[in-house]
């Protein structure tokens, strides 16, 4: 079955909040708010579509401006939903269906149960969009200048530290270089996630980001944690889902640096793969640039995760 082709559109007022329409009662998931828009009609683009749906439902005349995101989900319901900014408009959203309707502060817009596919939308609203994870050290002075200076020209707002192999030969000496690497993140406040280590994620206070084979071992040592993942399959989406992560990487989408010669899936299996779990924020990652952020965006990913592409840039 095609899937519906749905457009919504974030509205803000002079003090940045934006606003949510409450699903009216006879409709699927009634209660839940959302972002208003609706269904694309046959010979309408998505743009003309938001336009006249916001006419329809909130009265006013809008401008759309740039696209967010685009979500694909299979289930409960088929659907694709575009999401694009709206830019000046003219006249004073009411509820023309009998739907409330509520101005909500960025930052609180996650307290508002929504449909599963609006759920990306706050993410790509709220979170960062691009995400380094470290490479093995060398020196380990180096390596720790390294991550202040790429941090800073990047402008990086999520980290993930990972060097297995050095962390595998020089555990102590990895373990105290990430000490450092995370204390220094967290005053920049910078979101920081240790790759795998469930120790020392307790002991440093920061996110524990899931191998793929910790996605199917016994929960009980991540209560309490913070919790992403790397995941290559619908059942490991399904189970970070599971675990209610926070994010998950999802890939490898291109031929890869570390893996030359080993084909990604590509963007078209990427969003078949993503729309499993239409909920869960998902970072594109395999052989990825900083430019690619635009059509990952398109494939319903939050955005990008790398190594060389911020490391080496």
């Amino acid at each position: 079955m095609k899937p519906i082709h749905v457009v919504a559109g974030v509205i803000r007022d002079v003090r940045g909040r934006i606003l949510l329409a409450r699903r009216t009662q006879g409709r699927d998931l009634a209660g839940r708010w959302e972002f208003p828009g609706g269904k694309v009609e046959q010979g309408e683009t998505p743009e003309q579509a938001l336009q006249r749906e916001l006419q329809e439902e909130l009265g006013i005349d809008a401008t759309v401006g740039d696209a967010i995101i685009a979500v694909p989900q299979h289930a409960p319901k088929a659907l694709t939903l575009d999401v694009y900014e709206i830019k000046p408009y003219r006249g004073a959203p009411r509820g023309l269906d009998g739907q409330a309707l509520a101005w909500v502060p960025p930052d609180k817009l996650a307290q508002y149960p929504m449909p599963p596919a609006d759920g990306p939308v706050v993410a790509a609203l709220r979170q960062p969009d691009r995400l380094l994870i470290t490479p093995e050290p060398g020196d380990v002075d180096d390596w720790l200048q390294s991550l202040h200076s790429v941090v800073t020209r990047h402008g990086i707002r999520r980290v993930q530290l990972r060097a297995p192999a050095f962390a595998s030969a020089h555990p102590e000496a990895w373990r105290a270089l990430a000490g450092q690497a995370s204390t220094w993140l967290r005053e920049q406040d910078i979101d920081c996630w240790i790759n795998g280590d469930v120790a020392f994620a307790r002991e440093f206070g920061i996110g524990l980001h899931l191998r793929s084979s910790q996605l199917t071992s016994a929960h009980d040592d991540f209560n309490g944690l913070r919790l992403a993942a790397s995941c290559h399959s619908v059942a490991e989406l399904e189970a970070a889902a599971g675990l209610s992560c926070a994010f998950t990487l999802l890939g490898p989408v291109r031929e890869t640096r570390s893996h030359l010669g080993v084909a990604g899936i590509g963007w078209d299996a990427f969003r078949e793969l993503r729309a499993y779990v239409p909920a869960l924020p998902v970072y594109a990652l395999g052989g990825m640039e900083s430019e690619d952020v635009a059509i990952a965006r398109r494939n319903g990913a939050q955005g990008v995760a790398a190594i060389s592409a911020f490391w080496s840039a």
